[in-house]
Order: structure tokens, then sequence, then C-alpha cells
């Protein structure tokens, strides 16, 4: 793999996390009640929280897109139905 395709793969995937966590965010501030805020204030936000969040798992060893994936497939487990 080139160089250049490895930099654009990081790069579509960290867009990738930080539009997924503005969207956590957005529906977050829904479930609150609270007022959503404006779309760069989101977007910083949702930047600052996804690196945090890079900077956690690699302590760990673990990439947040996993650690996503793992959380959405054991939620869907626990919220299948038992009939």
């Amino acid at each position: 793999m080139t160089k250049d395709i490895k930099h654009d793969l990081k790069k579509l995937a960290k867009e990738t996390e930080v539009m997924l966590t503005e969207s956590i965010l957005r529906w977050r501030h829904k479930k609150e009640g609270g007022e959503i805020p404006d779309k760069e204030t989101l977007k910083r936000d949702s930047r600052l929280i996804a690196d945090k969040a890079n900077r956690i798992l690699s302590q760990k060893g673990k990439s947040i897109l996993k650690e996503i994936k793992r959380a959405y497939r054991e939620g869907k487990k626990w919220g299948e139905s038992s009939d």
C-alpha cells in the first residue's frame, strides 16, 4: 500500500469517527432536551472527543471504530427479544 493511500484511508477513518461522534452528541442533546449547539461548536467538540477516545484506546492498543462496532453488536444483542 502506498504512503498516499494509507494517508487517505487514515483521513477517511478520522472523518468517519468525527461524523459518528457528532451524530451521537446531537442525539444526546436532543434526548436531554437541550439546545443543539451550532455546527462549528458541534464539529469542534466532536473532534476533541474523538481525539481523546483515540488516545485512550491507543494506550490499550484498540481503535475507536473497532470499539464502536463492538459496542453496537453488544447493544444489539442486549436489545434482541428472547421470543
